[in-house]
């Protein structure tokens, strides 16, 4: 473990049908946030195969790990190369209306650099390819 770890939140997961709001520190981004916290949610075409793509996506995804996958939600840790920064990174398949929302959200200090909005970008960008 590196010095800026953090403690894994325990106010993560799906509650209801939503994920956790974003933190008042500008180091977050939400599809169900508002404001600066805001990144659209991935939009679907064909939930059940975009989904398995989704966790193909992330199984192979640099510096991270899955550590929590249900039939609805997955829940990612990601580390920054150098520092060793955890980011704690969710996904929530909402079938009815075709979306993933997504959250990333650094667990210590309080900027990103715009890390958890790239992140975010990227994965989309692989999961569309």
């Amino acid at each position: 473990m590196g010095l800026f770890t953090g403690i894994r939140p325990t106010n993560l997961g799906i509650k209801n049908n939503c994920l956790a709001d974003c933190p008042s520190t500008p180091n977050c981004v939400s599809s169900q946030g508002q404001g600066d916290y805001y990144i659209e949610p991935y939009a679907l075409n064909d939930c059940d195969a975009e989904w398995e793509k989704l966790k193909t996506v992330l199984v192979s995804y640099p510096r991270s790990s899955i550590i929590k996958s249900t039939e609805n939600y997955i829940y990612m840790e990601s580390t920054s190369r150098l520092l060793r920064y955890v980011d704690d990174v969710e996904f929530y398949l909402d079938p009815d209306a075709k979306l993933i929302h997504v959250r990333s959200a650094s667990r210590i200090g309080r900027t990103d650099f715009g890390v958890n909005r790239n992140r975010i970008e990227d994965i989309r960008s692989l999961l569309y390819k």
